[in-house]
């Protein structure tokens, strides 16, 4: 069932049950009140004509002065002698009509005088007794009654009035119900939209104008919502390309090496190679496997990272120790370039992963020495408060800034086919800053095409 038509059926029954139960009331509360009414009157009418039928002389008019008395006052009115014997009217001996009628109080009530009211639920009128006092002590009683139903009559009318305007406020309740409905369940039916919508990849913000402020929170709400799937959309389309492309990289930097080992393998089985080509497709073969084997390496490091939270163990350690090491490995590499390298190798301790900082200085010279023909590169380090600042610089081609954005994705290259033939995996930079990121640390770039580059980052330093 829709939530209009569920309004409605709410907002009809509770008003009906109102107009309902009110109309009902006020029925009752007339009768009781009419009836209450009819009690006193009829008691204050059985005084005056007990007072009037006493002072009625007895001679032959006197039946004919009861019966004009009757037709005026519209009562019934039965008059009893001392004996209890009927003189005027239809109500039976006094014994049968009286006692029958009257407990010992009203009897008392009626010898001294007063009007004794009878009105009991069974009965289908109102008795009302009063004693007659004359001179010749002819008279003893005097019974006057009313039917109940000419007591409610007013009831008849007043009840089709009220039936009547109850019928009509349903009606009008109907319409008005429908229209109040229909005006709550918009913005609840525009809110519903909005929301399927959103469910259906569709991000507009809802719009609610001049509601109530719940109304209006609620829409801030779904909007909120929206800007966020909206943005991790955006996220997961990024992701989902750039996964995409990681597949694709990781698919062609394999099949590259191994497209070049398997050729030099099917030469070096054809056999009546001198030995020097011999050599040299076997040195192809072991390189290509070499750059499998870094590639892999690189991709188990990056696969850490995203999986494992124990990725890095820091501890005091002196970067020495690893500075020293690396101008040891590159300082040949460097000088078969005819390329001046300088490591500053001054005792320093820092608080980090060892081996990990190791692998990222390993990658920045490495990338330093391959992409400088000639001139300097070097490593120095200098202490700036509680933090130490590690740069590597070299005056190599440097890197243009349309490059900079995307210099640490995965398998991106400012130059893909000068960076193969270096024998690159695409993946060193990448490396590099998901190792500082483990760290808390950020790695920070300054380059100028034709005048080098450096990239420096902090480590926490005592």
């Amino acid at each position: 069932m829709k939530i209009r038509t569920k309004l409605s059926l709410t907002f009809i029954s509770l008003l009906i049950f109102g107009v309902t139960a009110v109309s009902s009331y006020a029925i009752m509360f007339i009768r009781n009140y009419l009836l209450q009414e009819g009690q006193q009157t009829i008691q204050e009418q059985a005084r005056w004509l007990a007072l009037t039928i006493q002072e009625f002389p007895r001679d032959g008019q006197f039946m004919t002065r009861l019966n004009t008395l009757e037709e005026v006052s519209g009562y019934e009115i039965t008059v009893y002698d001392g004996d209890g014997v009927v003189v005027y009217g239809e109500g039976g001996a006094l014994l049968d009509d009286r006692d029958a009628l009257l407990t010992d109080s009203l009897q008392m009530q009626v010898y001294m005088g007063d009007a004794a009211l009878i009105n009991e639920r069974s009965n289908e009128g109102l008795y009302v007794f009063h004693s007659l006092m004359s001179p010749d002590l002819e008279l003893g009683f005097l019974r006057v009654a009313q039917l109940k139903e000419t007591i409610y009559e007013p009831i008849t009318t007043i009840r089709w009035i009220i039936y009547s305007g109850m019928f009509i406020s349903i009606a009008i309740i109907l319409l008005v119900s429908t229209v109040f409905a229909r005006y709550m369940s918009r913005p609840i039916l525009r809110l519903k939209d909005g929301a399927q919508r959103i469910a259906d990849g569709h991000t507009e913000h809802i719009n609610l104008d001049d509601q109530s402020e719940e109304y209006a929170e609620l829409a801030r709400s779904i909007n909120h919502m929206a800007d966020q799937l909206r943005k991790d959309n955006e996220r997961l389309a990024i992701i989902y390309e750039k996964q995409s492309q990681f597949f694709a990289d990781i698919t062609h930097e394999i099949r590259n090496p191994l497209h070049t080992i398997n050729a030099s393998m099917e030469l070096l089985q054809v056999g009546g190679l001198d030995p020097e080509k011999q050599q040299k497709y076997i040195q192809n073969a072991r390189t290509q496997a070499e750059r499998i084997g870094a590639l892999f390496k690189d991709l188990l490091t990056l696969q850490r990272y995203d999986s494992d939270q124990n990725f890095i163990q820091s501890q005091w350690f002196d970067l020495q120790r690893i500075t020293t090491r690396l101008a040891a490995l590159y300082e040949e590499e460097a000088q078969a370039k005819n390329l001046q390298i300088r490591i500053q190798q001054t005792s320093c301790r820092v608080l980090a992963d060892a081996g990990k900082i190791e692998q990222v200085l390993d990658n920045l010279i490495s990338n330093a020495i391959k992409y400088t023909a000639s001139g300097e590169i070097g490593l120095r380090y200098e202490q700036q408060g509680k933090k130490v600042r590690i740069a590597v610089y070299d005056t190599g081609i440097g890197i243009s800034e349309e490059h900079m954005p995307r210099l640490f994705d995965r398998f991106y290259r400012t130059d893909k086919a000068r960076s193969r033939d270096k024998g690159g995996t695409g993946l060193g930079l990448s490396v590099v800053k998901s190792i500082l990121d483990a760290h808390g640390a950020a790695i920070h770039v300054e380059s100028k095409p034709g005048t080098g580059t450096s990239f420096w980052f902090e480590l926490t330093t005592n």
